[in-house]
């Protein structure tokens, strides 16, 4: 597959916010319609909570993570821990990167020092679908 990372960024600077951004990029490979992804992933832009949270970019990795590995078994909901090994590894590579996942500490809201602005969180959030969910090897 050809990279989509900076697609992802284009959606961002098109007016998606960063969870919308990732999601959307790459909906259609996880059998899901762009404006369901877009309508679902709103509430997790800004951070949650309007930057008290986890960076909505990278939130937007993890719920790709749910569908590409859950079972969709309500009656007996298992198979979870395939879907925790993705997130963790998701969230695992975007500390490494930008040594937090928290939108507000990434925005240098206290210390008025921006760690990653939303573009890159975007293109990290979005190399690590690729890498991690969908199998790509890392470019820079």
């Amino acid at each position: 597959m050809e990279s989509r990372v900076e697609k992802a960024a284009e959606l961002h600077r098109k007016g998606y916010n960063c969870a919308q951004a990732v999601a959307c990029t790459y909906c259609d490979l996880f059998g899901v319609k762009e404006q369901d992804v877009f309508r679902m992933t709103e509430g997790l832009g800004r951070g949650m909570g309007n930057m008290e949270g986890t960076c909505g970019a990278v939130s937007a990795a993890c719920l790709l993570a749910g569908l590409k590995s859950s079972k969709g078994n309500m009656e007996k909901p298992e198979g979870k821990a395939d879907t925790y090994a993705l997130t963790k590894a998701i969230m695992t590579g975007f500390r490494e990167k930008n040594q937090t996942t928290v939108c507000g500490v990434l925005k240098g809201v206290e210390t008025k020092k921006v760690l990653r602005s939303c573009q890159d969180c975007v293109r990290d959030a979005a190399m690590l679908v690729e890498t991690v969910l969908l199998g790509g090897e890392e470019t820079e």
